[in-house]
């Protein structure tokens, strides 16, 4: 080959080389400018709330704690509870003889005092069954945290179904599964009531509805969790004007509660009995429907939403109980989440919720196979106390909260469920639920001495003819205790309550 074409395939070639080597370099180029200007879009997206993501320039609202309404000087600190402290049964039995001749407690009466491991260390008529009042939700409690995932939490979510791109349209149901304190506003993390909001809810659901390009749906509401029975028997004797019990629910907002201008600023905290909304699931699915509303979403039967109610399921979990309403393979498209369920009993028990309690005894008769009814959750309840070795001779529990006339246990049993509450074995969330005398829940405003403040645990019951205290106590001296107090028909209601009060605060003494 001439030396001259040899030169020339060499220029060639080496121009050829050169050339891929600049289009390698501006196709790279390209790229990375078109992935920088994506990230970009995304950043900006992200921080603008276009799409879901971290970032956001939005206000972050921190967590801020109120200055206290009361400041009290440090006391002496109990020390290291000590179980095994045995309790002088002489001093014991003088406090119960002291409270048996009190001033308006009449002859109706049953208390008890017992040690860590529960055993009776003084009574009188230990073993007559009494009505309880809301003593009785203890029972509840112990059966519903020994049984349940107390640190789960309670799911609200959407499924679209029938969805119409072309036409813009599709059918949206709203599934609960058992948050009663829903808020009607944004997800509020730092409260128990509100934790999971139906605004936050509906703003989650429109973003996905207008990605697809859905903006009208017609929404149903599943209400099917706790079947069509929902009140026990005869609990409407006891719940004058809807004051203290509405039917247990998939969804409610506030627990029902309708407080006509007068909401508390903290939802966690109030004393007041205002009307239940006895339509809790329609409620929660017309405002649901007017948030959707106020995020571009139209509700084509806003003004006639259907509520399904009749449950084909009768075992199984607090989670799986409400059917999907579509086939297996649809995802929700968005969902809020409840507080923990060890919140939620909390807040029944330092509130004394009756609808609560009751859907706490619902959720452990799902959780253990027994029928989705007033009567499987009794019937759960005391399975469950049996099964942790509870004394319950003589209890007869016409609902899971003491609110319906006719149930009866003994102090025999209640000490026995305070004394479980006093070891480590489980179930905490039935004992960090009670109230503190002086401080917070039902026994706020109970009489209590400043040198035992914080050292008792109790639940209230108040109801017609009868007013009762359980509980367990941190001693002076080190040790702990378990008592039960239940007085029927007193003398003088106020007396009889002034006497469990003496009583109960003299024990951090023994």
């Amino acid at each position: 080959m001439p030396a001259e074409a040899v030169v020339t395939d060499n220029h060639q070639w080496t121009c050829t080389i050169a050339r891929m080597r600049r289009q390698r370099i501006i196709r790279v180029t390209i790229t990375a400018l078109i992935t920088f200007a994506l990230c970009c879009t995304y950043v900006i997206a992200d921080i603008t709330d276009t799409i879901t993501g971290p970032l956001t320039l939005a206000p972050v609202n921190r967590r801020s704690i109120p200055a206290a309404l009361q400041s009290l000087p440090a006391g002496t600190i109990a020390g290291t509870a000590n179980p095994d402290k045995p309790i002088n049964s002489s001093d014991a039995d003088q406090l119960v003889a002291t409270f048996a001749s009190a001033t308006g407690v009449g002859h109706d009466y049953s208390i008890a005092i017992a040690t860590a491991d529960g055993k009776v260390v003084t009574h009188r008529n230990a073993g007559t069954p009494r009505e309880p009042a809301s003593t009785m939700k203890t029972l509840t409690a112990l059966a519903a945290a020994s049984t349940l995932d107390m640190g789960s939490t309670l799911t609200t979510e959407t499924y679209l179904t029938d969805a119409d791109t072309t036409a813009g349209t599709g059918s949206l149901t709203l599934v609960g599964h058992g948050d009663m304190l829903l808020s009607a506003g944004a997800s509020d993390p730092e409260h128990v009531n509100g934790r999971a909001g139906l605004d936050t809810l509906a703003q989650d659901t429109a973003q996905v509805l207008n990605a697809q390009g859905i903006n009208q749906v017609a929404l149903t509401v599943d209400d099917t969790l706790f079947g069509q029975d929902r009140y026990p028997s005869h609990i409407a004797d006891n719940n004058e004007g809807d004051l203290y019990y509405t039917g247990v629910s998939a969804l409610a907002i506030d627990g029902g509660r309708q407080w006509d201008g007068g909401v508390p600023e903290n939802p966690d905290i109030f004393s007041a009995y205002p009307t239940l909304s006895q339509t809790t699931a329609s409620d929660a699915g017309a405002v649901f429907a007017a948030r959707l509303a106020d995020h571009g979403i139209t509700v084509s039967n806003a003004n006639d939403i259907t509520v399904e109610s009749v449950s084909t399921a009768t075992s199984g979990s607090a989670s799986d109980a409400a059917d999907a309403p579509t086939d297996s393979a649809t995802k929700p498209i968005a969902s809020v989440q409840s507080a923990t369920l060890a919140e939620i009993l909390a807040f029944a028990l330092r509130h004394s919720d009756n609808t609560l309690a009751e859907e706490f005894g619902r959720l452990t008769a799902l959780a253990t196979g027994r029928d989705n009814s007033p009567q499987g959750a009794t019937q759960a309840v005391r399975a469950t106390l049996e099964r942790l070795n509870i004394d319950t001779t003589g209890l007869t529990m016409s609902d899971c909260s003491g609110l319906s006339p006719g149930s009866k246990l003994s102090v025999r049993t209640l000490v026995a469920v305070q004394a479980h509450n006093l070891t480590a074995s489980g179930a905490a969330a039935a004992g960090e639920g009670l109230s503190i005398p002086g401080l917070i829940g039902t026994a706020a405003n109970r009489a209590v001495s400043e040198d035992t403040l914080g050292l008792l645990r109790v639940k209230t019951g108040s109801l017609g003819e009868v007013t009762a205290m359980t509980g367990n106590v941190s001693r002076l001296g080190g040790g702990t205790l378990a008592f039960a107090v239940i007085v029927n028909h007193p003398d003088d209601m106020a007396a009889a309550r002034d006497a469990i009060d003496v009583f109960v605060d003299s024990l951090a003494k023994l």
